[in-house]
């Protein structure tokens, strides 16, 4: 099985990746993983493209998988690949309170992740407003050609796993 989580920030992508990856026993990866260079020690410092193609295919190799992650762009064939999509269409006023809680959980050394700044708090709230103005745009064209392997929402989600009438 091969699925493709994607949503604005802090719509609970990677908790989702991570329980249906547990119940499922299929590897899942974070784009932001692939992105971002988390080797540098520098927060922010972006994978080079040719790297980052490389880092995918890896993924896009194996015969299960579960991909999460805001990105769409650059990783058009894991939609092509996917057996099941599914966009996690959460209120913006949602997304932005998880933002600012796993920041204040990772400051305080509650949660494990990325050494991010009050600076890049701010950056990811102001990009999370362009994700639903612009980005959400685009992505909603890509399902219209994916549609027939698309969920969206918790209720088509709950659905498609049969766990909801």
């Amino acid at each position: 099985m091969k699925i493709r989580i994607i949503g604005a920030p802090g719509s609970g992508k990677s908790t989702l990746a991570a329980k249906l990856s547990k119940e499922y026993g299929i590897p899942h990866f974070d784009l932001d993983d692939i992105q971002w260079e988390n080797s540098s020690g520098s927060y922010g410092i972006k994978t080079p493209p040719e790297r980052r193609t490389e880092l995918l295919n890896e993924i896009l190799s194996l015969d299960d998988w579960i991909i999460e992650g805001v990105y769409y762009a650059w990783c058009q064939s894991t939609f092509e690949q996917a057996d099941r999509t599914i966009l996690l269409d959460v209120p913006k006023s949602t997304c932005k309170r998880r933002i600012i809680m796993r920041f204040i959980k990772r400051r305080l050394g509650l949660e494990k992740g990325r050494n991010e700044t009050f600076k890049s708090l701010r950056a990811l709230l102001k990009w999370t407003d362009k994700f639903y103005l612009d980005n959400m745009k685009e992505i909603e064209r890509i399902f219209v050609e994916y549609s027939i392997k698309t969920c969206r929402g918790l209720d088509e989600i709950l659905n498609a796993k049969g766990l909801h009438e």
